[in-house]
């Protein structure tokens, strides 16, 4: 484990996810997205070379508590960030911004030159901090969120 940032709360941790990390990775998965990954999905993406999780956590009363994720893949020069979550009542702390500066330091590790990812139109949220570390959009996804028939919006980063 690392330090990631410190809080006014204590210290972020990061560390990659195991399947013991599941239960609670799948929690803060269903109450984050309108459409979330299954058990099976996020299980497998465990099993990836390609893909990687990792979770931030504090330490707490009861041990260590998971607070959020981040999920990317490195394919070749690219890094592509699939989500990023954080438990509703740990949010406007940090954790999303912690987790994703740090896919990106793995990513500028790995000699990746481009960083990519699609957002909800409606996610002002998530627009503002993909913003605030210098993504920008570069087209539209028509539909790709099918079930509410919204448009994604590709954002890029030049690492």
């Amino acid at each position: 484990m690392r330090k990631l940032k410190d809080t006014p709360e204590g210290a972020f941790l990061l560390r990659p996810m195991t399947s013991a990390d599941l239960p609670r990775v799948m929690e803060i998965e269903q109450v984050a997205f309108r459409n979330p990954w299954s058990r099976d999905l996020l299980a497998r993406e465990l099993g990836h070379d390609w893909s990687t999780i990792l979770v931030a956590e504090e330490p707490g009363s009861r041990g260590m508590t998971l607070l959020g994720f981040v999920i990317f893949w490195v394919v070749h020069d690219e890094l592509h960030v699939l989500n990023v979550a954080t438990a509703p009542e740990h949010r406007r702390r940090g954790v999303a911004r912690a987790v994703l500066q740090a896919a990106l330091d793995v990513g500028r590790q790995k000699r990746c030159t481009l960083a990519t990812l699609e957002v909800r139109r409606s996610n002002a949220a998530a627009l503002e901090l993909y913003r605030s570390f210098g993504f920008r959009p570069v087209g539209i996804r028509p539909n790709y969120y099918v079930d509410e028939g919204e448009d994604a919006i590709v954002m890029v980063l030049d690492l």
